[in-house]
């Protein structure tokens, strides 16, 4: 495992962990808060491109959101709170409201009215898939994982080498072959175990530049769609997984396959 990424708040930066734990619903913290619309719809780096810029530092009780140009903010984290309808993909569930503060302050980075909010801890998702579990405000499941050899194999094939956060993976695991993420059916790293649930259909967040927050063309997916379309279903492009045993999570730690599909 070369890398761990957890992204506090859905599609904004992700940031980049030595050491983690893993919970049910994925790494510690992912996907644990939400941009929303004033009709809590939820707001995404498919509409909202430079949501990319928008920095988290977050612990336990605190949250910090940075963004160039427009300083920063931090919060006290509420878990206590009225609780309010928010809509992700078109199924609601529940959020907790964050304050005024901290949505004027995405509301004028981001040029439109935005609230965030927290998953609250009654949140009880299921998600789908191969293997059943549960996430935060993910797209789908807990965990998404790619291999360095995978990218490696679509950068022989691009006009351009990308890198891999156009992808935004939780784990980056090096040693695999290419797409051997796609095959793996229960994987072990650190103390934890994973079980796959689904391929990662991919999007246009792909398109967009995560140091930028900019659109920057038709790429990866036009390459992608070439070799890794998937009948059916879309551009595949990683695997998402499940928790099946929650742990600690390391930079350095193997990621042993322990059952091929």
């Amino acid at each position: 495992m070369v890398d761990l990424l957890s992204y506090p708040v859905k599609g904004c930066a992700g940031v980049s962990v030595p050491s983690t734990p893993l919970t049910d619903a994925g790494l510690a913290h992912d996907r644990a808060f939400m941009v929303i619309d004033e009709n809590g719809v939820f707001r995404t780096q498919r509409r909202w491109p430079h949501l990319a810029q928008i920095q988290p530092a977050i612990s336990d009780d605190r949250i910090e959101l940075s963004a160039p140009g427009a300083g920063s903010i931090a919060v006290d984290v509420d878990v206590t709170g009225p609780r309010r309808a928010v809509d992700l993909f078109g199924t609601g569930y529940r959020g907790i409201d964050q304050g005024d503060p901290v949505a004027e302050w995405l509301s004028d980075v981001l040029g439109a009215r935005s609230r965030l909010v927290r998953v609250p801890p009654e949140h009880d998702r299921a998600t789908d898939g191969e293997t059943p579990g549960t996430s935060g405000y993910a797209d789908s499941c807990a965990v998404h994982v790619v291999s360095r050899s995978s990218l490696d194999l679509l950068n022989e094939r691009l006009p351009e080498p990308l890198p891999m956060d156009r992808f935004r993976p939780n784990i980056v695991v090096d040693g695999w072959d290419a797409h051997d993420e796609d095959r793996a059916g229960r994987i072990r790293a650190g103390d934890a175990v994973l079980g796959f649930a689904k391929l990662a259909i991919r999007c246009a967040v792909t398109t967009v530049d995560q140091a930028t927050g900019r659109r920057s063309g038709p790429e990866p997916l036009r390459t992608l769609a070439r070799y890794r379309r998937v009948p059916g279903e879309g551009i595949a492009f990683g695997a998402k997984f499940a928790v099946l045993r929650r742990g600690t999570l390391s930079v350095g730690d193997p990621v042993v396959v322990e059952t091929w599909r």
